[in-house]
């Protein structure tokens, strides 16, 4: 179960444990409350979001859900939290779930190797999740996520961030965040926008998005894109950071 600390006997920030005493000092009892009661799913967790997930365990959040159908292969250690030689072949969120444990072992996690989909979307339950994150790579199924996710009757409670492109960039400076239709260079918006555009069917409200508007030409053509970690982390911990401040400003507001 995740932690959870009384607010009413908290007046210190370093009453937090002991490893997250420099997170309570800035963040204050009220919001460590908040984070340790905090529910997020994570879908993908490959380049982008395998950080995001980090950033979320380290600062506290106390569930964490991640989902994800793949394996660690070689040609992910460039990029991937996960992903070193000797996990190659093991499932992305088992590795990931022992890694949240050793660094919080008061966090609840729920790994599940399966993919969402537009067939399995009723599978995950999205509206019992405080915050969604979006790191997923294929278009149809980021699409379904997208509409499910900011649909009234299936959103999460509190709050819904999507990653958009990450590969061929090179300057984390020009990592931005935008709401989806202000989105502006970035090639899997507009193919996202166009597929909607296409469907009849629109996100039935605003959300914000992590994104670059940068593109870098590839050197040859090995049938995927190129990219670098320093750019898929960045995607990641923008992500993390857009769900931590929300937190902060919502425990924060009269102070």
């Amino acid at each position: 179960m995740p932690a959870t600390w009384p607010t009413a006997e908290r007046t210190n920030p370093m009453d937090a444990p002991c490893w997250l005493e420099r997170t309570a000092i800035v963040a204050g009892p009220e919001m460590m409350d908040a984070l340790a009661r905090t529910s997020v799913a994570v879908f993908g967790v490959g380049g982008v979001g395998s950080w995001c997930v980090e950033a979320l365990a380290r600062t506290g959040v106390g569930a964490i859900t991640i989902a994800d159908p793949d394996c660690v292969a070689q040609s992910n250690i460039n990029r991937q939290l996960p992903a070193l030689v000797t996990t190659v072949g093991q499932a992305k969120v088992d590795v990931l779930a022992r890694r949240i444990a050793d660094i919080n072992a008061n966090c609840a996690v729920k790994a599940l190797q399966k993919r969402y989909t537009p067939e399995t979307a009723a599978d995950f339950g999205l509206d019992n999740y405080d915050y969604v994150v979006d790191a997923i790579d294929s278009l149809a199924d980021k699409a379904s996520l997208i509409l499910r996710c900011t649909s009234a009757a299936t959103a999460p409670r509190a709050g819904f961030v999507s990653s958009m492109g990450a590969a061929r960039k090179l300057d984390p400076a020009r990592v931005s965040v935008a709401e989806f239709w202000k989105v502006e260079g970035c090639a899997l918006a507009r193919a996202l926008r166009t597929r909607f555009r296409r469907s009849g069917e629109f996100p039935g409200c605003k959300f914000r998005c992590v994104y670059s508007p940068e593109s870098i030409p590839q050197c040859g053509d090995a049938g995927a894109n190129g990219t670098f970690m320093h750019i898929t982390a960045t995607f990641g911990l923008r992500l993390a950071s857009l769900i931590i401040e929300d937190i902060y400003r919502r425990t924060h507001a009269n102070k």
